[in-house]
């Protein structure tokens, strides 16, 4: 008598049964759709303050997207095509975009130094964290302001710093550290505002 026995390889894909996403949505009902649609929408907008602190806020609301796009509905007023991926990935590029070139035309063009550089990103981030606790009293804007304003004076006296302690002059110094607040407040406010345009196309793509 002859018995077929699977191979190895053949009994480990029988045995793994990857889940079926859009029956699992379907068991979750409308209700449970809207509320993965509402996640989502609140992640990206958590994501969305993250540039506020220097981090890669506009990539990971990106990735989030990508993600619901995959697994989420893929029918129905929920859905998020990969259509509206890719225009939220072109938002995020033209954010990066925006920040290299107000960061070439600010403290690099004035001749600052790697440490100077490097200094003046750690203290945008010092700054704007400390600013976005400065701007609590103020509702909703007060941080988003606070946080700009102050991340552009921790880039100005990071940059002074790593030049003054390279053998530069104060007055020197300063002319750098002027020219990276102004490099660090136009790139932040270029990031914001696309990770605003993602946030209204998450907005939209979930509601129409």
């Amino acid at each position: 008598m002859k018995f077929d026995c699977p191979s190895g390889a053949d009994a480990v894909a029988a045995a793994i049964s990857w889940p079926d996403w859009g029956e699992w949505f379907s068991w979750l009902g409308p209700t449970g759709t809207v509320s993965l649609a509402i996640a989502l929408v609140l992640l990206c907008t958590v994501s969305w303050g993250l540039n506020l602190i220097s981090l890669p806020g506009n990539w990971i609301a990106v990735a989030l997207i990508a993600l619901y796009a995959w697994l989420g509905p893929d029918e129905g007023r929920a859905q998020i095509g990969f259509v509206a991926t890719g225009v939220a990935f072109g938002f995020a590029m033209l954010g990066e975009v925006i920040e290299l070139v107000a960061g070439a035309l600010g403290a690099q063009k004035a001749g600052a130094s790697r440490r100077s550089t490097l200094f003046a990103m750690i203290g945008s981030m010092v700054g704007a964290i400390g600013g976005a606790f400065v701007g609590i009293p103020v509702p909703v804007i007060g941080p988003v302001i606070a946080a700009i304003l102050f991340g552009g004076l921790g880039a100005t006296a990071g940059a002074m710093y790593g030049e003054w302690s390279d053998g530069r002059s104060w007055r020197e110094s300063w002319t750098i550290g002027h020219a990276a607040f102004w490099g660090r407040t136009f790139g932040a406010l270029g990031k914001i505002m696309a990770g605003l345009a993602i946030i209204v196309i998450t907005v939209v793509g979930v509601l129409f």
